[in-house]
């Protein structure tokens, strides 16, 4: 009873009676640029002491170099981690972490998809697994680039919209009959 009363509450604005399907979120390679961050700052500090050896206090740089790529590295790996997408019975729920203290939420009714599609890049996104997901709507489009296994989601997506589509279909059956 306790797992139960756990599973009822997953996320903040759930609706009673909604089930969350799957979560997931971007590709860790999402976080490239936060990489490039974290080493840049450390291989450029890391020149001086070796332009200038005689100079032993120029050795304490490529650690200032390292602290502050980790700081950088720090708020995309956060922007990363707290972005993510939560898949209902009911609707598609993303969630994007906008600096430190900023979230948006975007909601998308799972009756209301048209068409998913999606893309995986050539080699890189063969190898490391990873592609771009296409939600088309009546008002418009969501695309969420760079998803893990984007083949996967896409199947989970289908499985929820079809579900969805045949619920519906059986509660309008039912209302006419009535």
């Amino acid at each position: 009873m306790g797992e139960q009363e756990q599973r009822q509450v997953e996320f903040n604005g759930q609706r009673e009676g909604e089930e969350v399907l799957f979560v997931f979120r971007r590709h860790i390679i999402a976080m490239r640029k936060g990489f490039y961050m974290l080493l840049v700052p450390f291989a450029i500090s890391a020149i001086p002491p070796l332009i200038w050896q005689n100079n032993l206090e120029l050795f304490l740089l490529p650690l200032a170099g390292l602290l502050i790529g980790l700081i950088l590295f720090g708020y995309h790996f956060l922007m990363w981690r707290f972005t993510y997408y939560i898949v209902t019975d009911q609707r598609i729920r993303q969630v994007t972490q906008t600096g430190f203290f900023g979230t948006d939420v975007v909601e998308l009714s799972l009756s209301k998809i048209q068409n998913i599609s999606y893309n995986v890049p050539g080699f890189f996104g063969e190898v490391f697994h990873f592609g771009t997901l296409v939600v088309q709507t009546f008002v418009g489009d969501l695309v969420v680039r760079n998803v893990e296994h984007p083949e996967k989601i896409y199947n989970m997506l289908q499985d929820a919209v079809a579900q969805t589509v045949d619920k519906g279909g059986h509660e309008t059956h039912e209302e006419i009959t009535t």
